[in-house]
């Protein structure tokens, strides 16, 4: 599948999803609202405390294998290794230093691909429009794990393609009975 590579043009016009920052003054004042007893902490202090919960949670999704469970029975994050996608990756700083088409193979991971999967379907307690959830990744989060799981990618769980996470829970209840 080599062919010549047309690289894309940098000053083409690019369209740019407008980010919703949930740190924001609004947001601060009514969890303020909410819980009288952190009204006296400045805005600042609140939004490095929340960083940095933020920061231990992903460390911990990095760092154990079954992942982590947010709080509240919200859901759980965890680090899936999935066979790589049919459809071609591009490498595009190669394709454009040689002038063909090259694409990643994932030598590192035995052509798997690590993936950040979020699911609620085997909290303890189900909530209300469960299945609108989601769960998108910061770049710190993406970043550190795409810098890591080559490292240590056989530690993570297996998951084959079109298979539901559900299916991962109950046959770990199977397993217990």
């Amino acid at each position: 599948m080599i062919s010549n590579f047309k690289s894309p043009d940098l000053k083409a016009p690019r369209f740019k999803k407008k980010a919703l920052g949930l740190l924001n003054a609004k947001t601060i004042r009514e969890f303020k609202d909410k819980y009288p007893a952190y009204e006296n902490i400045d805005n600042e202090k609140l939004k490095s405390i929340i960083k940095i919960f933020n920061r231990k949670m992903w460390e911990g999704v990095i760092e154990y294998r079954d992942g982590v469970e947010l709080p509240d029975s919200l859901g759980y994050l965890f680090i899936g290794t999935c066979p790589a996608a049919k459809t071609v990756n591009i490498n595009y700083a190669l394709s454009k230093q040689y002038g063909k088409v090259l694409t990643n193979k994932n030598w590192e991971t035995d052509g798997n691909v690590g993936k950040i999967f979020y699911t609620n379907w085997a909290t303890k307690y189900r909530f209300k429009n469960r299945e609108l959830w989601g769960f998108e990744a910061v770049r710190d989060f993406k970043r550190t794990m795409a810098k890591t799981y080559p490292e240590n990618w056989l530690r993570y769980v297996f998951m084959k393609n079109k298979y539901r996470i559900a299916q991962l829970y109950s046959a770990k209840t199977n397993d217990l009975e």
